[in-house]
């Protein structure tokens, strides 16, 4: 009976079946906390192919970091979409600010058309967001983030791949360089994209 599960009925608590359902979808906010994200582009165009376009999301976070510091402990960026695992400021749970300011300055540097709403089509509306429970989950998407140009066939190796944080995690001890020339057991079973 829909009264045991809701404080409303499904329909009056914006779970009708005839309404968006992401319109009600809620983030999990964390003052603190650490989030694993997948952004994608618009229509899965691969702007990110481009090294030029690259260097313009690189600047973006660095912009964004100056004004709204967080810091990114694992990042990847492909042709059509990325993955990065960000630790927020204690007393600080607002990623989605930073996000539209993030994809906001990329838009802008980026040459596409304008559609009809007036708005530059690089980025899909939403985002996809994980908060990290414990240090295996956070292993398990770092590894994830690292492994993902091998996944998706783009090179044989991590190391191979040019936008990535994995070559600092080498640096920092986290990886020995020819790590992932095998899919890792710590990502069996995860699928972000």
């Amino acid at each position: 009976m829909w009264w045991m599960r809701y404080a409303y009925p499904p329909y009056l608590a914006g779970n009708h079946p005839t309404r968006n359902p992401m319109s009600n979808y809620r983030r999990v906010r964390l003052h603190g906390g650490t989030y694993f994200f997948t952004v994608v582009t618009h229509d899965r165009i691969p702007y990110f192919a481009n090294a030029e376009h690259v260097g313009h999301l690189r600047a973006a976070f660095r912009q964004v970091m100056a004004t709204r510091p967080f810091r990114i402990e694992a990042v990847v960026i492909l042709p059509d979409h990325l993955h990065c695992l960000w630790r927020l400021p204690d007393g600080d749970d607002d990623f989605s600010g930073r996000w539209r300011e993030i994809k906001k300055a990329v838009s802008r540097r980026i040459d596409c058309n304008i559609n009809a709403r007036g708005e530059r089509p690089v980025w899909q509306r939403r985002f996809w967001e994980h908060a990290i429970r414990d240090e295996a989950d956070w292993r398990g998407h770092v590894d994830y983030i690292h492994y993902n140009p091998v996944k998706h066939g783009l090179v044989a190796r991590p190391a191979d791949w040019p936008w990535s944080s994995f070559a600092r995690a080498v640096e920092q001890g986290w990886y020995v360089p020819s790590w992932g020339e095998r899919e890792p057991d710590s990502i069996a079973g995860i699928d972000r994209e």
